[in-house]
């Protein structure tokens, strides 16, 4: 994912970009122009281009990229002014790396039009809601698993929590809505509280690459939220702590059962008995299978049913795109945003004149302002034909041997 580069990496860069004369590339109306630093950048950048492109405006963004030893860097920046072939622009505060893309963002042709449909199913629940979404495959679920048989298989979950703890619950939140700080936590964040020892403190990081447990700053961050101030969040976690010590138990973990963007209920497990090893990572992960398991087994006996809802195209603020992916804005204060959310996928319709293709696209990052929630898409399932077509509609030019890194997907 781009990342924004530091503060002394950026001096380095804009300090390359004008010694190497390195060249700075922008695609207008499937034109590609080739700018290059004509000064030192202070405040300001000079950029000098390389043929004429046509009518500029002040205060107009420009999405523009480099290439510095093989890492492609992207930028935004504001013209002040221009005169002949020089183009003053505010320098720009972030530059960004890691592209997902080996290619520009460009404005969207105006000849396209994008309809955004929902893949897979949505619901419409009363459960509590986060940020993120969740899909359950049954691939993901293992051998020796029946998820129609719910009887049975909550049998066989609770065999297996008693090979490593002393005492379990599974709690549904359409029978109990979340009333204590841990069901609160593990509601709000769709998160697991996982303390291996209560004698000791809450994990400081989180080991697992898409973020699974609640933290010491996340509990913090939590503890504020209900009104507990700066000065007094160290003795509220250990206090917090040590009421659980005092109450028998040692070890705990409090673990979500996740349903598309839903917190269904949690699967409770502690240790309670003096002597007995306490949680460890490997018992999490099996926990967090269980409640994928539980999750999908719900599914399948139709629980969710009630809650589905129909699958409707919409059209999106389209601000810009590539051949790998799109930005797009949605107006806050629509039903719509609550599923828009991170890994969400979407199949993306594209209009051309004389073509439309279909491609689908992994909602992955999203953002808001006063007005817009906006959604970073890339594209990853798209046919080669199509993908050749987009990126000749979109840059004017076909691919060349250059690209056979982006025609390979290694964007």
């Amino acid at each position: 994912m781009a990342t924004p580069v530091g503060r002394i990496e950026k001096e380095f860069l804009l300090k390359a970009m004008y010694d190497e004369k390195l060249p700075i590339i922008y695609i207008k109306n499937r034109s590609e122009y080739t700018f290059f630093l004509d000064k030192a950048a202070t405040a300001e950048l000079v950029l000098r281009y390389d043929k004429p492109i046509g009518k500029l405006k002040s205060h107009t963004k420009l999405s523009l990229l480099f290439n510095y030893r093989g890492q492609s860097i992207d930028f935004n920046v504001e013209i002040i002014s221009f005169k002949d072939n020089l183009i003053t622009c505010k320098t720009p505060e972030i530059l960004y790396k890691n592209l997902d893309r080996n290619y520009l963002r460009i404005d969207t042709p105006s000849d396209l039009k994008l309809l955004f449909t929902f893949r897979g199913e949505r619901y419409n629940l009363t459960f509590p809601k986060v940020s993120e979404y969740e899909t359950v495959k049954a691939e993901d679920l293992g051998h020796n698993v029946d998820p129609h048989n719910l009887s049975t298989l909550i049998k066989q979950i609770t065999l297996s929590l008693k090979n490593f703890a002393d005492g379990y619950k599974i709690v549904n939140f359409k029978d109990k809505k979340p009333d204590t700080t841990e069901e609160r936590i593990v509601s709000e964040t769709g998160k697991s509280l996982f303390i291996p020892s209560t004698s000791s403190f809450f994990p400081k990081t989180d080991p697992y690459p898409k973020k699974r447990i609640i933290t010491e700053d996340i509990f913090k961050r939590y503890l504020e939220s209900t009104g507990v101030g700066p000065a007094y969040l160290d003795d509220t976690c250990a206090r917090f702590l040590k009421n659980k010590l005092d109450d028998g138990f040692y070890s705990d973990a409090w673990v979500p059962i996740l349903f598309s963007e839903y917190v269904i209920g949690y699967i409770h497990v502690w240790i309670d008995k003096i002597g007995r090893l306490p949680f460890d990572f490997r018992v999490l992960d099996n926990i967090y299978q269980f409640s994928k398991v539980l999750a999908f087994s719900l599914k399948e006996n139709g629980y969710f049913e009630h809650g589905k809802i129909e699958n409707v195209a919409f059209e999106g603020s389209v601000l810009d795109m590539s051949a790998s992916g799109l930005l797009f804005a949605y107006p806050l204060g629509t039903s719509l945003i609550s599923t828009l959310l991170v890994d969400a996928d979407l199949t993306v319709t594209i209009e051309a004149p004389y073509r439309t293709i279909s491609v689908v696209a992994k909602i992955v990052r999203r953002f808001k302002d006063k007005t817009s929630y906006y959604y970073g898409c890339r594209f990853t399932n798209i046919a080669p034909e199509d993908l050749r077509f987009l990126f000749e509609h979109l840059y004017g030019r076909q691919i060349d041997a250059d690209d056979t890194a982006f025609l390979a997907g290694q964007v």
